[in-house]
């Protein structure tokens, strides 16, 4: 029998898994049974049983398949007020966006390997932690490390001008570097100081001290041009720009 991972003591989640096909069940609970920080507290097999699980019970964490009759997972999620956290599996790469815009916790790809599944595991526990005690996601000082292949670099998330979304990956923007970082948006956001970043984009992230211009439905950061969406342009210049405008 294999041992189990016993990361620092955490809140254990409840795991709700849906899946359409018997044996891709099996398999997460396999790995969830590994993982002592996760606890499996129901299984089936369509999104219309989800649904009365979730009312049920409580679930923290919900490992969700796209592809399934009726209704899909991505049309499961639009469905629901609030959903728990999620995992998406599926075998096909192109939701990845969908997964991004729903802000799911991750997204695993078909037929998911142990290793892959831990890091997606984790990052649902240090999301679930920092939105339950936002104390937890504050960070102490400007130092952070990012894993880059087997080392660990120190970063100062002062130095960060913006963060760009690249699927199951994250873009860090510095002056005269760059690191990829595997993360989701959702969970970085929860990491960074509040105060010190803003969304300005679905797929972008920026440091509100390397604003340099605003204009047109632009951001200017680092000398670089960043879509604006139309709906954060107002909570941009509430929430920022106004607080220190000298003119008006």
């Amino acid at each position: 029998m294999s041992e189990e991972i016993k990361p620092k003591k955490h809140h254990v989640l409840k795991c709700l898994v849906v899946d359409d096909e018997s044996f891709a069940i099996e398999g997460i609970v396999n790995y969830i049974d590994k993982l002592d920080f996760l606890e499996l507290s129901a299984t089936c097999a369509s999104a219309l049983e989800a649904t009365g699980i979730l009312m049920e019970k409580e679930i923290d964490l919900m490992f969700l398949d796209i592809n399934m009759p009726e209704l899909t997972g991505i049309e499961f999620m639009e469905s629901l007020d609030n959903p728990p956290l999620t995992i998406f599996t599926t075998a096909y790469s192109g939701y990845a966006l969908d997964g991004f815009r729903l802000n799911v916790a991750d997204y695993l790809l078909k037929p998911v390997g142990f290793q892959r599944f831990f890091q997606a595991a984790q990052k649902a526990l240090e999301l679930f932690t920092s939105r339950n005690n936002p104390a937890a996601g504050e960070i102490a000082g400007s130092e952070m490390y990012i894993r880059q292949d087997d080392s660990f670099i120190k970063i100062m998330w002062e130095n960060i001008l913006y963060v760009e979304a690249m699927q199951n990956y994250l873009k860090l923007h510095f002056k005269d570097k760059s690191y990829v970082i595997h993360q989701t948006m959702a969970s970085l956001e929860n990491i960074l100081p509040k105060d010190a970043f803003f969304r300005i984009h679905k797929s972008y992230l920026i440091n509100i001290s390397h604003i340099e211009m605003v204009s047109s439905g632009k951001v200017y950061a680092g000398g670089t041009e960043l879509p604006l969406s139309k709906h954060r342009k107002d909570d941009l210049f509430n929430n920022v720009i106004s607080k220190k405008l000298m003119s008006k």
